[in-house]
């Protein structure tokens, strides 16, 4: 991973909005916000991809480009559509400094035999309520907990949806639209042009055979 304080991402992204870094004034919060903020990505159960590159520009100023990545996790029990409880464990490798606002991501999508690229820009309200401390309904006392992860689902059709982490175990996912969402493939790649982790073509396993046989693409309503 590298980490570079640069802006030169927002060119390179090609946004049709420029989003400030709202900074909302929490001197009144008692626990400090957290040190890092995660991404995860997933798939429906037996419906692969792998996610091969992201580049983030945090809210803070930071732009960040992964080559190394946490494994893109295939949730049992997702199938047919998403829903608001299920997420990835955190990993090593997906953390930034502040709260994302703007990412591309380069991705394999197996089950479509295809590799998309996703830009996507989180609004000054999501970034907020990133920042904005919670009480948790399902842990005892008071203690303050923040949404300091993005779960991101990756679907047939080059499908993305976008959630904050519910803030404590057992609660649900808080699903956003984001102010920019984009999906490219084929000769109108950019930033993922080449980026694939399958040049010698795709393959499913026989699991996604499998649970494919009989069904009708795009395998449910994403």
């Amino acid at each position: 991973m590298e980490i570079i304080r640069l802006t030169g991402l927002l060119s390179v992204m090609m946004l049709t909005a420029c989003q400030g870094a709202g900074q909302p004034n929490v001197a009144a919060v008692k626990n400090s916000e957290p040190t890092e903020w995660r991404f995860n990505f997933f798939t429906p159960q037996a419906l692969p991809a792998v996610v091969t590159f992201v580049a983030i520009l945090d809210s803070g100023g930071i732009d960040y480009r992964f080559n190394t990545l946490d494994s893109t996790k295939a949730l049992y029990g997702v199938i047919g559509g998403w829903d608001d409880r299920s997420r990835a464990l955190n990993g090593h490798w997906n953390h930034v400094k502040h709260p994302p606002r703007h990412i591309i991501f380069c991705w394999d999508s197996v089950i479509d035999k295809r590799v998309y690229e996703t830009r996507l820009t989180l609004s000054d309200a999501i970034v907020e309520k990133m920042r904005k401390p919670s009480v948790s309904r399902n842990a005892p006392g008071n203690n303050q907990y923040y949404h300091n992860a993005l779960q991101i689902g990756l679907a047939p059709g080059g499908k993305v949806a976008v959630w904050l982490n519910g803030v404590s175990r057992g609660e649900p996912n808080y699903r956003v639209t984001p102010s920019v969402l984009k999906t490219l493939s084929g000769d109108k790649l950019a930033f993922c042009k080449g980026i694939t982790r399958f040049s010698d073509g795709y393959e499913y396993g026989k699991m996604t055979e499998d649970f494919i046989k009989g069904k009708t693409y795009p395998y449910g309503n994403w």
